[in-house]
């Protein structure tokens, strides 16, 4: 038999791309898509259910679809998109709440995956220049998201101890670019002009979009446990991010920073978190030897995820918007899943 999977978060951009990739394998047989909204995109396979942002139907859920690998891609790494209290909701007892159905007697699981970030590390001068899987955090926890991060790793820890039988795997992805994703670093690399802190040219690490989503399927395909950094090769100055862009740059102050970009925020230009103008300050780096040693095989390096991104940019400039987004309609998803009448491969 071939692996039954519940992908949280399948209305969120990550949920969706990671279940495409899961449809494509003939070794998965069964994939349940949990979430608050609907899918983003065209899905054949999954099974979209309906759930609240802590996810209190998951127990139910894997006792009756007898799941055995949950990959969460629920976390929430924006502090844009939400408030403080939907945050500790989502992250926190939306994680306790997997915990729970994963570890309860007679429980299907025997993997689960975590999506997560590198805000885990934070950014300050004191930063070493990169951080292994096992490095501690040096700077103090100063944003929500970042401590909603944490949290959740302290209860994924305790439970891969108490849980010897469920193998645990936490990714620590790197900050995104692509051609699709919409963060606050893209949004302010899509500016005529990129902010940038006066007196500061951090060194990033940046990941491709479609690395992100080849990682996950990677490890749940090869059931490959443990903590992972995940980031493209080598570190990129923010002035030659934004000179990949074909962009010059902005300055903001160094002191009062957030209230010097706000104006752009209210226009809706961009909004930039505390934990990324951090990011602009000091940047941050990521040791993603462990995930090659384990089999991985990067497509993109930090410059060519910069660069496949400005690629995409300049032709949605030249489009001059971005594809209709997909939109799920229960009644046809229905259809095409269960009629007799359609035709499906033999």
């Amino acid at each position: 038999m071939g692996k039954r999977v519940l992908v949280t978060g399948i209305g969120s951009f990550w949920g969706g791309r990671v279940a495409e990739a899961l449809e494509k394998r003939s070794d998965v047989d069964v994939i349940i898509g949990l979430g608050t909204d609907e899918p983003r995109v065209e899905l054949k396979r999954t099974e979209f259910v309906r759930a609240d942002s802590s996810y209190s139907i998951l127990s139910r859920i894997v006792q009756a679809t007898k799941v055995d690998t949950v990959v969460h891609t629920f976390l929430v790494v924006d502090s844009t998109r939400t408030s403080g209290r939907q945050l500790h909701e989502t992250n926190v007892i939306g994680t306790m709440n997997l915990l729970a159905a994963a570890g309860a007697p007679g429980s299907s699981v025997r993997h689960i995956v975590v999506k997560s970030s590198a805000l885990v590390y934070g950014s300050s001068y004191k930063d070493p220049a990169w951080f292994s899987e096992t490095t501690p955090r040096v700077a103090p926890v100063k944003t929500r998201v970042e401590r909603s991060l944490l949290e959740v790793e302290g209860y994924l820890r305790d439970f891969a101890v108490d849980s010897p039988q469920v193998a645990v795997t936490l990714m620590r992805f790197a900050n995104v670019v692509g051609t699709d994703i919409v963060t606050p670093l893209s949004k302010a690399l899509e500016l005529p002009a990129v902010p940038a802190i006066f007196g500061f040219d951090p060194s990033l690490q940046l990941l491709e979009e479609d690395d992100v989503v080849r990682s996950i399927d990677f490890v749940v395909a090869n059931e490959v446990a443990g903590v992972f950094n995940v980031a493209g090769d080598r570190r990129l100055p923010w002035s030659e991010v934004a000179a990949l862009c074909g962009k010059s740059l902005f300055p903001l102050p160094p002191l009062f920073t957030g209230a010097a970009i706000a104006p752009l925020g209210r226009l809706g230009l961009v909004d930039l978190p505390p934990e990324t103008l951090s990011l602009l300050r000091y940047g941050r780096g990521v040791d993603n030897r462990r995930l090659k040693a384990a089999g991985f095989v990067y497509r993109y390096t930090s410059a060519g995820a910069v660069e496949n991104f400005a690629k995409g940019m300049r032709l949605r400039s030249s489009l001059g918007t971005r594809p209709e987004p997909y939109k799920y309609e229960r009644d046809v998803e229905s259809f095409f899943s269960h009629s007799p009448a359609v035709r499906r491969p033999t």
